[in-house]
């Protein structure tokens, strides 16, 4: 790509060739790295329009950015690329409090969309460990979850419309503004959690809710591995779906407790971070039920008293991930979902492969619907610790696939996992998602690379 004839075409958009961008635009929260050949901030559709037509007649590689938080190198460039970072598309243009939806544009942090719908006591519920710092456009591109996943869904279950721009430059808005609509297929489904390999966007209409009245949180401390993953099962075989159930191991607590230590107890084997919202009569009574659930697995309940007291807990369970680093260097996450009466086993599971091979395996997530985050702690420098700890990424997925669950539930495949898709998708599955790849992009520029196995 000549850079000089590419700069020089757009005048009106902020465009850097600057080492320093380029090294900070080369990698996201994989730890993978790649120099892009230029950063691009558009500010508009039509800068994303103008960009894109540029790179369709040149063939210059696109790859959509928002924060960079992915962990799965969604948003690492490809070879020659242009990264085409959203951080100043951020307005939220309209929020319809009749109607229930809010437009905004990709770049907007959800932490900062979930609090400006509460101000009017709204409710945006799809809510990831980096919501503080994670954009909606991203978080669309990898359809992601979060904690409130369990009783309200993931993104894919807001969104209702998007105005995006195809690899050639032309603009199309899919979906409606209505909250129901089956004119065709459904392309803002088939668009989330593409990872940005289909279209660009640049505006998003999502569905919105009440704010609820109550919520009410409770931490259970088990002396039992087992015990924790039983009461989940339990907890939802009562027919009460909490808006949250988290579960952390020994060493997640451990870990957080050495990086940001808020009173959780060192000695427990397990936790389970418990949330309901609604109206307060009634989660009362739900709150007690689960409450009796778990003492009768040995649990000893905790109850949040105030906001402060949550804060802490749900600041203990952002915290685990940059706490992990404590322990050591390298961290390889891994997002395994299991059908949630399968969650006891994979834990047992994932403790025989740790101490099977020595290497520390942390586990965390989201445990009311079996989304389990595995990590297998490592020093990268060490290479032969290394290649065990990678060793156990296929041995973790065979074991998820095994109990009938999938390799990936909100993170996404990018580049990190696109060698490992063929062991849950069939020849035949690949070979479909390829072709509406190509009906998409057929001269492959956007985010190329990434979810399909390189020949």
């Amino acid at each position: 790509m000549q850079l000089k004839q590419f700069v020089d075409s757009f005048s009106d958009i902020i465009i850097s060739t600057a080492p320093e961008d380029l090294i900070c635009y080369g990698f996201d929260a994989s730890g993978v790295e790649m120099s892009p050949s230029a950063v691009v901030w558009p500010r508009s559709t039509e800068d994303v329009v103008k960009v894109m037509k540029y790179a369709y007649e040149h063939s210059i590689p696109v790859v959509p950015r928002g924060a960079g938080t992915g962990v799965t190198a969604g948003a690492v460039p490809s070879k020659g690329s242009i990264i085409l970072s959203f951080e100043k598309m951020k307005r939220i243009l309209d929020i319809d409090s009749e109607n229930l939806q809010v437009l905004c544009e990709p770049g907007v942090i959800n932490g900062r969309l979930q609090r400006d719908l509460e101000w009017k006591g709204l409710f945006y519920p799809p809510d990831p460990a980096s919501m503080h710092f994670c954009t909606i456009g991203g978080n669309v591109a990898e359809n992601a979850g979060g904690p409130r996943a369990l009783k309200y869904g993931v993104t894919r279950d807001y969104v209702m419309e998007m105005e995006s721009v195809l690899p050639n430059g032309d603009v199309i808005t899919m979906g409606v503004k209505t909250s129901k609509g089956v004119v065709g297929y459904d392309l803002p489904r088939l668009l989330t959690g593409s990872e940005g390999t289909l279209a660009v966007f640049t505006k998003i209409r999502l569905k919105i809710l009440p704010l609820p009245e109550e919520v009410i949180t409770l931490l259970a401390i088990f002396n039992s591995l087992e015990a924790s993953g039983d009461a989940v099962s339990k907890i939802i075989s009562s027919r009460i779906i909490p808006r949250t159930l988290e579960f952390m191991d020994r060493e997640a607590v451990a870990a957080v407790e050495k990086f940001k230590p808020v009173g959780l107890p060192a000695d427990a084997e397990a936790i389970l971070l418990i949330e309901l919202d609604g109206y307060p009569a009634s989660i009362q009574k739900e709150a007690e039920k689960i409450a009796d659930i778990c003492q009768q697995m040995g649990a000893e309940i905790k109850i949040a008293e105030d906001q402060e007291a949550k804060n802490k807990l749900w600041a203990s369970r952002r915290a685990i991930s940059p706490a992990l680093y404590y322990l050591k260097p390298t961290k390889i996450n891994e997002d395994i979902v299991v059908p949630r009466n399968r969650v006891t086993e994979m834990l047992k599971r994932l403790r025989r492969l740790s101490e099977e091979s020595g290497i520390t395996i942390v586990n965390f997530g989201h445990a009311g619907d079996g989304n389990i985050h595995v990590n297998i702690m490592v020093d990268k420098a060490d290479a032969e610790e290394y290649a065990r700890g990678l060793s156990l990424v296929e041995k973790v997925f065979q074991e998820t696939l095994s109990l009938g669950g999938t390799i990936s539930g909100e993170h996404g495949v990018g580049l990190t996992k696109a060698n490992y898709i063929g062991m849950e998708l069939s020849k035949k599955e690949i070979e479909i998602m390829q072709s509406i790849k190509k009906v998409f992009d057929p001269k492959n520029i956007l985010n190329p690379g990434k979810i399909f196995p390189q020949k």
